[in-house]
């Protein structure tokens, strides 16, 4: 357990450090996330939004959303899901997973799973696959008009 605290807090000093200037710009303030709330307690916010997919609960809490709504940062929590993504993406998301993983398969059949420990960037104009047996995860979104944050 204290090794995993240990990562979670490096990984939140890493990316406070990464993405510092981005943060400051909503309100002036760095938006923080305690090594408690990166291994899994910021899910107990009150300004967590749970919605369900196939009978299970997922947990989005949005850290951060830039003064100009085209910026947003956050954290995640889903169990299994399999789904196509048949519309391109719509936005530009950094992924930095906690716990689990996910495997996205493109149209063109490449394949690239990402475990915990990993990051990914999924481009706006993706589609494919989407397949994991539960993750949690930091995200980072970017979207030119606002949508889809």
């Amino acid at each position: 357990m204290k090794s995993i605290q240990l990562w979670a807090k490096n990984v939140g000093v890493t990316l406070v450090a990464l993405l510092g200037g981005a943060l400051a710009f909503a309100d002036a303030q760095p938006a923080k996330l305690s090594v408690t709330d990166l291994l899994g307690g910021v899910f107990e916010h009150p300004e967590v939004v749970i919605t369900e997919h196939a009978g299970q609960e997922i947990f989005d809490f949005t850290s951060l959303k830039s003064s100009d709504g085209k910026f947003a940062s956050g954290v995640y929590k889903s169990g299994p899901q399999v789904f196509d993504i048949t519309e391109p993406y719509g936005v530009d998301e950094f992924m930095f997973f906690l716990e689990g993983g996910v495997t996205l398969t493109s149209v063109d059949g490449s394949v690239v799973t990402i475990g915990a420990g990993e990051a990914v960037t999924i481009p706006k104009e993706w589609t494919g696959r989407w397949e994991t047996d539960g993750y949690r995860k930091i995200w980072v979104i970017y979207s030119e008009d606002g949508s889809g944050l």
